[in-house]
């Protein structure tokens, strides 16, 4: 018999996990009418723990992963949930208890020691026919699009063995994925790995490079001309770990590190530069300028002041964490032609957030439209973002969508209105939680007009409780 999950605040109110899993064939359209053009599926993953944790610590990024599918056609919308069926999973649920620690750190269950480590709890895409579930430290799970069944561990027909960042980048133009690994040679190393896919799946580039320090480094970017690796202050070190000290931890006199290299170059040839020490989770976007002579790459990232829901390199928490201090959308910009090793930086807007997005037809390029999660409120129990943004990078202009008290918010995706509608024309497609009802909505907005509410408003079965990311697959 499982026992009761802890009242920590990553395991109450939506942050708390579902239990169940089940199908929904024919979902209530509550407001508005679903647009006939959009047709395709939402794909959301998360931390869902499968059992409470084995002490008295939770981790909110450690939690077994579960993927909540919302498929829409013909006006009509379906939903769909599963636990990504890992090795870690399946034996846990053999045993019928936690074999595994949802603590940075924390040693296995008996039974757990040999047990591979795999949550797959952070994103999902699709690539090469693949529904990929992804966390940051393991090889992608392979899953069925429609059933939502778990094939297994995807190796790249064996010619790639290493962690895969749960950001990869797609190139809209060639059809590659792009990733790359931390701790590639092992627990506490500096080495990272960086390895191109193909349309077809098959891995054309594999590298490997040594960074300035071992840290946790949980996105990256990429333009169709370079690729920029971000090392941020959360670092990994084995001698603090050995002595008792936390696993990652913000360490600011390592400073900020952003390697930059052209996709046609050779990883010897990665040039760094370095900042003041900041973190930043996820970019939005970032693209090569070439004017006046000059080559430039111009990064646009949500920077926060240090590493958020990690402790000091002393084990002391911070004073502020996610829910006090917001991620700030800031322009970095790097003159490749310059011999100076600093980059330049300018706020975008005074509105923090987080889980920054854009029509993904322009990453890697040139851009205009932006879109994000806020939280304006921040004063509810168990409260997250609350507020859906859209800002114009062109003008500065922001349009803003809250969803009303004791709602909110998850990351917002965009969907194109066609294959070859302009950039921003189309819908911004999320979901959010209703604590008065206990369920989560459905809500698709006219990504042009966010402003005036939703289109439509589909009401769930069930909780989606708060997770990570998320993308869309036309059809």
């Amino acid at each position: 018999m499982s026992k009761p999950f802890p009242k920590t605040t990553y395991l109450q109110h939506n942050y708390a996990p579902v239990m169940a899993e089940c199908d929904a064939p024919d979902l209530v359209v509550a407001e508005g009418e679903l647009p006939a053009a959009l047709h395709g599926t939402l794909y959301r993953n998360g931390p869902n723990p499968m059992f409470p944790p084995l002490g008295n610590k939770h981790h909110w990024f450690l939690g077994e992963g579960m993927i909540h599918a919302i498929h829409v056609e013909g006006g009509k919308a379906s939903y769909r949930n599963r636990w990504v069926r890992t090795e870690q999973y399946n034996r846990q649920r053999e045993e019928g208890r936690r074999l595994v620690g949802l603590a940075f750190g924390e040693p296995p269950a008996e039974g757990g020691e040999e047990l591979s480590h795999n949550v797959a709890n952070t994103n999902i895409v699709h690539h090469a026919g693949r529904l990929l579930a992804l966390d940051e430290g393991s090889l992608p799970v392979s899953m069925d699009a429609g059933t939502l069944s778990t094939d297994g561990s995807w190796d790249f027909a064996g010619a790639y063995q290493g962690p895969m960042t749960a950001h990869p980048k797609f190139d809209p133009e060639t059809g590659e994925m792009l990733f790359f690994g931390y701790m590639a040679a092992g627990p506490g190393s500096k080495e990272m790995s960086y390895v191109v896919v193909n349309r077809e799946g098959q891995v054309t580039r594999s590298d490997i490079f040594t960074a300035p320090y071992a840290a946790m480094v949980h996105d990256f970017i990429t333009t169709d001309e370079h690729v920029i690796f971000p090392i941020f202050p959360a670092t990994i070190d084995v001698d603090r770990i050995m002595n008792g000290g936390p696993v990652i931890a913000w360490d600011p006199d390592a400073g900020s590190h952003i390697g930059i290299m052209a996709r046609n170059a050779g990883v010897e040839t990665i040039r760094w530069f370095t900042g003041d020490p900041c973190y930043v989770y996820h970019p939005m976007n970032a693209f090569t300028l070439h004017e006046g002579g000059r080559t430039r790459v111009v990064a646009d990232m949500m920077k926060y002041s240090r590493v958020p829901l990690f402790p000091d390199a002393n084990g002391q928490r911070p004073p502020a964490d996610l829910g006090d201090e917001q991620g700030q959308l800031v322009r970095w910009t790097f003159d490749l032609d310059s011999n100076s090793d600093s980059y330049t930086e300018e706020a975008l807007t005074d509105l923090g957030g987080e889980f920054p997005r854009l029509d993904e037809r322009f990453a890697g390029l040139g851009y205009r439209h932006g879109y994000y999660a806020s939280q304006k409120r921040g004063t509810e129990p168990g409260a997250s973002f609350d507020t859906l943004v859209h800002i114009d990078l062109e003008t500065g202009k922001r349009q803003e969508w809250e969803p009303g008290a004791g709602k909110f918010v998850h990351e917002p995706v965009f969907v194109p209105r066609a294959a070859d509608a302009p950039e921003g024309e189309g819908f911004i497609t999320s979901l959010v939680y209703d604590g008065e009802r206990n369920l989560s909505d459905f809500v698709v907005l006219d990504a042009e007009n966010m402003s005036s509410g939703p289109l439509a408003r589909v009401e769930l079965p069930t909780r989606v409780p708060f997770g990570f990311h998320g993308n869309w697959l036309e059809g």
